[in-house]
């Protein structure tokens, strides 16, 4: 018997008393789910508009180059969604509907049912996340509970814009993907 084989049938040998995993107390946010999730994102430094906002703020941004697989916002696309991900090198604002939030962090789950191509919420300038205040959860536990049994192949948690504080320890926002996070809460 080799070395390997010792070892690991001395591990097998080895007699435990099975142990039930602890219980997860419901920690839940103070105050308000909504309150809390719009001063995480705030925290984050992104930013919070009504569906009201976003439609005044967006033509008084100027891109031309514009893709959006959201729903509530699907006639604002300047182009396609392109089969080949490189083509969207220089794409200045996506915008997606995200499935839920998270209040305690800012959180918000994106599916890859929902995004067309993986790369978009992270390729984009600029991204918007368009969510249904309805589908606030307060905590991450509760969120994984959500997601736990989801068949999707890929899915993401978006906090916030990129950024960084690696440099000179200096907060850099936008160092390496979207520059900027607006959610539009309906």
């Amino acid at each position: 018997m080799s070395s390997r084989e010792n070892i690991l049938a001395a591990i097998k040998g080895i007699s435990l008393e099975p142990k039930s995993l602890p219980e997860i107390p419901d920690f839940g946010v103070p105050g308000e789910p909504v309150e809390t999730f719009i001063n995480s994102i705030l925290g984050n430094k992104g930013e919070v508009l009504t569906k009201t906002e976003f439609e005044s703020w967006l033509p008084k941004t100027k891109f031309s180059k514009i893709i959006s697989l959201s729903s509530s916002f699907s006639e604002v696309s300047s182009r396609g969604l392109p089969k080949d991900p490189h083509e969207l090198e220089d794409l200045e604002l996506a915008i997606l509907d995200g499935q839920f939030g998270v209040a305690e962090n800012g959180a918000i789950w994106l599916e890859d049912a929902n995004l067309g191509l993986r790369v978009l919420p992270f390729i984009t300038e600029h991204l918007v996340i368009v969510l249904d205040r309805k589908n606030l959860v307060e905590t991450m536990h509760q969120g994984y509970n959500r997601i736990g049994g989801a068949a999707s192949g890929f899915g993401v948690f978006i906090a916030g814009p990129s950024k960084t504080a690696d440099i000179e320890q200096s907060l850099v926002v936008g160092a390496h993907g979207a520059k900027s996070l607006r959610v539009v809460l309906v």
